[in-house]
């Protein structure tokens, strides 16, 4: 075991977080924390890391065992530059390195002949810094970090500016590739997924995949989960509860044993009032013996005793009250609600999007991806009005009345409480506004927090509580999932489902995407691409490329007898276009069989153990994949 919790407590003031948590997480097992928003998950890491205490119980971790945590919001003290935190896990093969070059400078100074003695000596540390360097990986650093940061998509421009000038985004995934480079025995993942683009998520999930130590993250991205985790622990009323599956096994694990729980409290609250009655009625008889019969009121005693013994099973709350998004609209919109007409925007010299074209219709639900930077928000902005267009229109339909949904934090200076900030904005009385408030969890005194205060997650309620109330027929929502927990995006995507206008939902989450989409919007490289049906049919469609891709280099007719049907110019060029195209597929199909025999060797059995050889066959097949990419595109080149 890594990690064993036994009945853990964490509070904070009156506030009791934790009661009694019970948990073990064994050596290289991928778990993933769940819970609802302030259940305590967070908390459990900040233990497991000892950045804090528990109030009760015990907490043992493995001797030795190096940790590495991740918060949501990483923070750094002084000037350090992004390299400088990138680095900061290469500290001591760094200083090994500099010592290297000091014994160098000191070896030509001292040559063997002059004062043979210190020479060896000199040699001899040198020695034992080189070793540690090397054990230390030291000559593969900067191939590390390079590769590291190529998949999570921090470009080497960033490396030079002050850490923290960046967004939240930014230091959560300059972070995150720190931890990583670190490579600790445990792994401590807060809501890694929050801020990263599909590419980098998927890049993350084939690392944690191969990871050597033991992860342990929170996550409310449950197509991440299914991917990554083989263990799931849920926390709930304080307590945990493990659960041997990834996500989609884990619900319905979870399904039976509530309803097994049920039956099983049914049963002992038959049983009990059984017993309660006997005891009743031996008192009864015992009393209207004449003269009164003790061993009638021995008989109830023993069994109330019995009963008092008993353990009794809490009632299992079935369904758990969850955000009540219900959104209707005022007015319906037009058959056409939004035209893009040739658009095109560039941002500091970057083309963002050029000659996009495309009709959102009424009653759609399209989600628009692409990877960070490509202009999703921007796109949105220019719909919105919010921003300019270098060059194209966007035209909204007849009675449109747009409800938007920003990506912003909670504002820092505003001092209003949820209640009154919630009332000025939609004009409502404090009895009806407080009961409109409980639809999103905001319950009790939870009514008077002030506003900069909130979390992510409550911060989303209050907008969407707000939201609700304007009656849109057209919902622009950007990243709407971020920070809300299992159950309210659940409640959002119904909302969603149920919404008869119109849904442009700027979305990294797969599993929402699938659930709520019927086309998607993808911006790659300038261009807008549209694909009907949800994110598995856009994978698909990009798939079946591959597939017709593959399918062309086995049907290729021979160049050499295609030429001798023509001899004219036109004819001497499709013979040099064909057996360039033949070579590149050779050369394709020649890596993509070495990437299969990778894939091979990294799922075997056999090597599951060897750290070493899993390290170095990832380089290898991330090294195979950048030299295919290229390929790919000077084929696509060359067909068309």
């Amino acid at each position: 075991m890594m990690i064993q919790c036994q009945h853990i407590a964490k509070g904070y003031g009156a506030n009791t977080i934790l009661t009694d948590v019970t948990c073990d997480i064994g050596n290289k097992e991928r778990v993933g924390l769940i819970g609802r928003n302030g259940c305590g998950k967070t908390t459990l890491l900040k233990l497991i890391n000892g950045s804090e205490k528990p109030e009760g119980g015990q907490l043992a971790i493995k001797k030795g065992a190096r940790i590495g945590y991740l918060e949501q919001v990483p923070y750094t003290e002084g000037h350090e530059t992004v390299r400088d935190v990138l680095e900061r896990s290469f500290a001591e093969p760094k200083r090994w390195q500099q010592e290297m070059r000091e014994l160098e400078q000191l070896m030509s100074e001292h040559t063997l002949v002059a004062d043979e003695r210190r020479f060896a000596d000199l040699l001899q540390r040198y020695g034992e810094r080189q070793e540690r360097f090397e054990r230390a990986g030291g000559y593969e650093l900067e191939a590390r970090l390079a590769r590291v940061a190529a998949g999570l998509g921090i470009p080497e421009s960033q490396f030079a500016r002050p850490f923290a000038s960046l967004s939240g985004g930014e230091k959560t995934k300059i972070g995150l590739a720190s931890m990583l480079l670190a490579e600790p025995d445990i792994l401590l993942l807060d809501e890694p997924t929050n801020h990263l683009d599909m590419a980098a998520i998927d890049w993350l999930e084939q690392f944690l995949q191969a990871y050597a130590g033991t992860v342990v993250v929170i996550s409310h991205d449950r197509y991440f989960l299914d991917r990554v985790v083989t263990k799931i622990i849920e926390l709930e009323d304080g307590e945990a509860i493990t659960y041997f599956a990834n996500y989609t096994n884990y619900q319905k694990e979870k399904e039976a044993r509530l309803l097994q729980q049920f039956a099983d409290y049914q049963e002992q609250q038959k049983k009990m009032k059984q017993m309660r009655e006997s005891i009743k009625q031996l008192i009864e008889w015992g009393n209207r013996s004449n003269p009164p019969n003790a061993g009638f009121h021995r008989r109830a005693a023993s069994m109330q005793k019995a009963l008092d013994r008993m353990v009794k099973l809490k009632r299992p709350i079935l369904e758990r009250k969850a955000m009540e998004l219900d959104i209707n609209l005022r007015d319906r919109s037009g058959v056409q609600v939004v035209t893009l007409e040739r658009v095109s925007k560039s941002y500091q010299g970057k083309n963002l999007f050029h000659d996009a074209s495309e009709r959102l219709r009424y009653g759609e639900r399209v989600a628009l991806i692409g990877g960070n930077g490509t202009g999703k928000s921007t796109l949105i902005k220019c719909i919105l009005g919010k921003e300019q267009l270098d060059e194209g229109e966007v035209k909204l339909g007849s009675r449109v009345d747009v409800g938007y949904l920003a990506q912003d934090d909670a504002p820092a200076s505003e001092e209003a409480s949820v209640l009154t900030y919630f009332r000025e904005a939609v004009g409502m009385e404090a009895g009806e506004a407080r009961g409109q408030l409980a639809r999103f969890l905001f319950m009790g005194t939870e009514v008077f927090k002030r506003v900069r205060s909130l979390s992510g997650g409550e911060w989303s309620r209050l907008r969407f509580a707000i939201l609700m109330h304007e009656k849109p027929n057209l919902l622009i929502l950007d990243e709407p999932t971020n920070h809300l927990d299992i159950d309210s995006r659940e409640a959002l995507e119904d909302a969603l489902e149920d919404f008869p206008g119109t849904v442009l939902a700027v979305s990294h989450d797969r599993y929402f995407i699938n659930r709520i989409a019927s086309k998607i919007w993808a911006l790659e490289n300038g261009r807008l691409v549209s694909v009907h049906g949800s994110f598995e049919h856009y994978k698909a469609k990009g798939v079946e490329a591959q597939q017709q891709m593959l399918a062309a280099s086995s049907t290729q007719r021979d160049p050499v007898s295609r030429a001798e049907h023509s001899a004219d110019a036109a004819g001497i060029s499709a013979r040099t276009t064909a057996l360039r195209i033949r070579r590149l597929e050779e050369h394709i199909s020649e890596l993509e069989a070495k990437l299969h025999e990778l894939d091979h060797a990294l799922a075997a059995p056999e090597n599951a153990d060897n750290a070493s050889l899993l390290a170095a066959l990832f380089v290898e097949r991330e090294a195979l994949q950048s030299e295919l990419a290229p390929l790919y595109e000077k084929w696509l080149a060359a067909s068309n």
